[in-house]
């Protein structure tokens, strides 16, 4: 039977959340400090289940990325992939490597952004799958609103499921760190929580 390993990306694969980082990374540490500061009510709500994680993740990418070109945009997200390979733990790198070794299917399944997930797995383009949330462009410009459903909570056995419809047909193996992975853990024949801990 065919195997197929679905990795949540920020805190299983990655040491840190990638979409702080990256504000950091583009914006500075002072600015990030400030935008979180001012959007702090929604977020303690989103933590509290009060408000919508999509809607309140949206309004914090707009506020620092919209208006901005997307090629721009892009070569950020490609730079910040090169310069911050530390963040991505070296033994869950080494599991999904070992996956794609014995032939079976490896798909990234990320509530993150595709634009600054996908070039951390640049030499494996055409060779896994990234399902992650997307973005709308209109006129070259990121309008800050999101194309897709933010990859999270159940959303996440959706993508697998359009993915591999047939789910008699295949084993998945499937690793994730947060609430926003249950539901996919659940799903899969074989789960793995908070892996690769202390291990990079």
């Amino acid at each position: 039977m065919k195997k197929v390993y679905a990795f949540d990306f920020d805190g299983t694969l990655t040491t840190h959340d990638t979409f702080i980082q990256l504000i950091a990374y583009v914006h500075g540490w002072w600015r990030l400090i400030g935008g979180m500061l001012l959007f702090s009510p929604i977020l303690i709500l989103m933590k509290l289940n009060l408000y919508p994680n999509w809607k309140a993740k949206q309004q914090v990418f707009s506020f620092f990325f919209k208006g901005m070109k997307i090629n721009d945009f892009d070569e950020l997200c490609r730079n910040f992939a090169r310069d911050r390979q530390s963040l991505i733990r070296k033994k869950g790198m080494q599991t999904l490597r070992e996956a794609l070794d014995d032939g079976s299917e490896v798909v990234i399944v990320s509530a993150s952004i595709t634009n600054w997930v996908e070039p951390f797995f640049s030499d494996l383009k055409g060779v896994i799958k990234v399902e992650g949330t997307r973005i709308d462009v209109r006129n070259e410009s990121v309008t800050g609103k999101f194309l897709t459903k933010n990859c999270y909570g159940q959303e996440k056995v959706k993508r697998i499921s359009r993915l591999y419809p047939y789910r008699e047909s295949y084993f998945l193996i499937a690793f994730g760190d947060s609430k926003g992975d249950k539901r996919m853990l659940e799903y899969a024949d074989e789960a793995h929580y908070k892996p690769f801990r202390g291990k990079r």
